[in-house]
């Protein structure tokens, strides 16, 4: 199984081992909001696997509860999606169906992602828990990257932050970031302040901002038939141009002294 690529990274203390195959009723009654959906889940996904369930009683680290977030353990899970799945809304299901954060390594057509997303009560619904952005990478399983080899060995459980499981998780999205940010500067680098940390975050935020707002503004000069108006939006672009050039800059050499 390809799966094993990231599993294997983990360093998942047997103690915590589940390996226990999920039915996908589970997802069908949790966070499936369309008929839609539940057709995605019941045609799309093969096969679920709860690989684990990583707790303070087997890994050591502290749960995290405060007005936002509760955090008592973190789920493990594997998905072997059909070749006619759609995986990103498929991936997003999952995450929302799911009450405790998730990391979650799915397959399609022979490639593997892992994606992550920060879960945290919603405002509207007590008791109810929604997710945050899911970040997701795809990798390699058979030749994994330069980039890629060096986030794997960062991925291990025994080496991410152990303050409480928030903080674990966390340090698993920031490097999952890193690995993002890598394929732009050519090296990974897991940030070791929370200055760096904040400057990658903001850094692929305004870079996928800004290649949304080239990509709308070059259809948009394209067809725009009047001269004037066609310098106006050419200008446009090469301002958007000049920040996203700052953007990587910010990637590659992190946060101004």
């Amino acid at each position: 199984m390809r799966f094993a690529l990231v599993i294997d990274a983990l360093g998942i203390p047997p103690g915590a081992l589940v390996e226990q195959r999920v039915p996908k009723r589970i997802l069908l009654e949790h966070g499936v909001p369309t008929a839609a959906d539940k057709r995605q889940i019941q045609d799309g996904i093969k096969e679920v696997v709860w690989v684990a369930a990583l707790k303070p009683t087997n890994i050591g680290v502290p749960a995290f509860d405060d007005a936002v977030r509760q955090y008592l353990e973190i789920e493990v899970l594997t998905v072997e999606f059909r070749h006619a799945a759609k995986p990103p809304r498929l991936i997003e299901l999952i995450h929302r169906a799911i009450p405790y954060p998730l990391v979650l390594v799915t397959e399609h057509s022979e490639s593997v992602s892992l994606s992550l997303a920060h879960k945290r009560w919603s405002q509207g619904e007590a008791g109810k828990v929604v997710i945050d952005e899911v970040r997701q990478a795809a990798l390699n399983p058979d030749a994994p990257s330069t980039q890629e080899a060096a986030f794997l060995a960062s991925l291990a459980v025994s080496r991410l932050p152990s303050q409480d499981l928030f903080a674990l998780y966390d340090g698993m999205l920031v490097r999952l970031a890193a690995l993002e940010a890598s394929r732009i500067t050519g090296a990974f680098a897991s940030p070791d302040s929370p200055e760096r940390t904040s400057a990658l975050r903001e850094g692929l935020d305004l870079r996928a901002r800004l290649e949304r707002d080239l990509l709308l503004l070059r259809a948009k000069a394209a067809k725009e038939k009047q001269v004037n108006r066609r310098v106006e939006l050419n200008l446009e672009i090469k301002r958007l141009q000049d920040q996203l050039s700052e953007a990587v800059h910010m990637l590659r050499t992190g946060p101004t002294p």
